[in-house]
């Protein structure tokens, strides 16, 4: 998963799998979801990111990271 923040456009970008969108549903006012040919959530869109999500920090619980992948 990748977050790319783009300041120019205030976008966020949330990258869950490599693979190509093909098709985008906009769910709610700014807020874009990104489907692969299969129907599979590939990545969200948010635009406006600064007045909708704390951008200061990020935080993960839980997550099944192991330090190798972290090292890339």
């Amino acid at each position: 998963m990748k977050f790319n923040y783009y300041p120019e456009t205030d976008s966020l970008y949330i990258s869950l799998i490599e693979k190509p969108s093909t098709n985008s549903q906009e769910i709610s006012s700014g807020i874009v979801l990104d489907f692969d040919d299969k129907g599979n959530l590939v990545g969200i869109d948010i635009d406006h990111a600064s007045k909708v999500v704390d951008l200061t920090r990020l935080e993960s619980e839980a997550l099944p990271i192991n330090s190798i992948a972290l090292a890339k």
